[in-house]
């Protein structure tokens, strides 16, 4: 295990600037994963740790040394790519054995016939150590097929293989799973994480899919226009995004925002609702404007009876059934609502009737104008919002704000 340093990486292309000055810290060991939307630079970024790309600006750092200068092939990292890169006439076990032939075995002891009468001990320790991996990841069976006779799955072990027999300081991982299907992801997702484990050996795993990073990384970067906007465990993102479009960009369904504006005294009023505590600073109307975002996600909000003091009303404008759950889409005169209920609480709510939405205690986030996360002065990073307590008199039916 080695640690893996970034510190300003920057990455142009002609006058396009794609890296804006990472710095980042990896600790050996540690599944980290650099997700965002698709041209935010985290492929970018993955290609100039592997040395496959090099960087406009900064330096890479493996193990305590600069690695700005050295070859692809020498920074003993292993990659798998989203496509598998296996070679279609050779088998498994030729495919894991390549790397092995190429960093231990000379160039008259890889030919094909002649090599292994010259190297026999040799070829047959490579033999061991692809069959010693194949065991990790349980393909002893597939070892004689070649890539055209396997699944997607099998195909995605037999890369990951090809990586693992090379024993490297790091694994990186370029999308590896965006090829299969949904069910086979979900079940790559528990594995990759039980052979992380079982490795203890640095993951660096790039992905759109918020999903894969929620469920597997010990840290999660969340990566847009070229910047890490927030790097910390999987929880507390999703929990206390720092910015809205991390807020937006974790969780599904995507976190419900609705206007609010802020007084001189801090008072939040969100669509006739008043958050509890107030916003610190002299002036926050002056100093971070009168204009907010209130973020609130579908499983905070819950389904009550009637209209009551914080409540959101609206009519039901679509019912997205999951089973478990179902997610109501509310009409509030202008802005959605989605509201996630158990599905035997939605039984008896049709599209069109109005429902009343409470929002639990403590979970609204508030945001100013240009995204940053406004936090309340007893409100450290990772702790809980305010909650929503209205104290203007509600609003008629079919208005933004609860029915009295």
């Amino acid at each position: 295990m080695a640690t893996i340093s970034l510190a300003g990486v920057r990455k142009s292309f002609g006058e396009t600037e794609v890296l804006k000055g990472i710095d980042l810290t990896i600790p050996g060991g540690e599944f980290l994963t650099l997700v965002g939307p698709s041209g935010c630079g985290k492929s970018t970024l993955l290609r100039i740790i592997a040395g496959l790309e090099a960087q406009s600006g900064g330096d890479v750092g493996i193990g305590g040394e600069i690695v700005n200068r050295t070859r692809a092939a020498d920074r003993n990292l292993a990659m798998v790519f989203q496509s598998y890169a296996l070679y279609p006439h050779l088998t498994v076990a030729e495919n894991m054995m390549v790397p092995l032939r190429l960093r231990d075995l000379r160039f008259d002891q890889r030919l094909p016939v002649l090599g292994p009468l010259l190297a026999r001990r040799q070829h047959l320790a490579l033999r061991g150590q692809v069959a010693e991996t194949a065991k990790v990841l349980r393909i002893e069976a597939l070892l004689d097929r070649k890539p055209g006779q396997l699944s997607g799955g099998q195909r995605q072990r037999a890369a990951l293989g090809r990586a693992m027999v090379r024993k490297p300081v790091a694994f990186l991982m370029d999308e590896p799973l965006s090829n299969l299907d949904a069910a086979l992801r979900v079940h790559m997702r528990a594995e990759l994480a039980e052979l992380h484990r079982a490795l203890a050996t640095t993951f660096i795993y790039v992905t759109h899919d918020q999903a894969e990073a929620l469920t597997m990384s010990d840290r999660m970067a969340v990566m847009m226009g070229g910047e890490i906007l927030q790097l910390d465990s999987p929880q507390v993102v999703y929990d206390d995004p720092a910015d809205l479009r991390v807020a937006e960009f974790v969780g599904s369904p995507k976190i419900n925002t609705l206007p609010a504006t802020v007084d001189a005294q801090g008072r939040v009023t969100c669509l006739g609702a008043v958050l509890a505590k107030v916003l610190p600073g002299g002036n926050p109307e002056v100093t971070i404007g009168p204009e907010i975002t209130i973020g609130l996600r579908a499983e905070h909000l819950s389904v009550v009876a009637s209209a009551r003091e914080g409540a959101f009303s609206g009519s039901v404008t679509y019912r997205e059934n999951l089973g478990a759950d179902v997610y109501l889409h509310l009409d509030l005169g202008g802005h959605r609502l989605v509201v996630r209920t158990p599905g035997e609480t939605a039984t008896n709510i049709s599209l069109g009737d109005l429902v009343h939405a409470a929002p639990a205690p403590g979970k609204a986030m508030t945001f100013a104008k240009d995204g940053r996360r406004l936090r309340f002065p007893d409100e450290a990073p990772g702790r809980r919002a305010a909650p929503i307590a209205a104290t203007q008199p509600p609003a008629p039916q079919h208005e933004t704000a609860v029915a009295s």
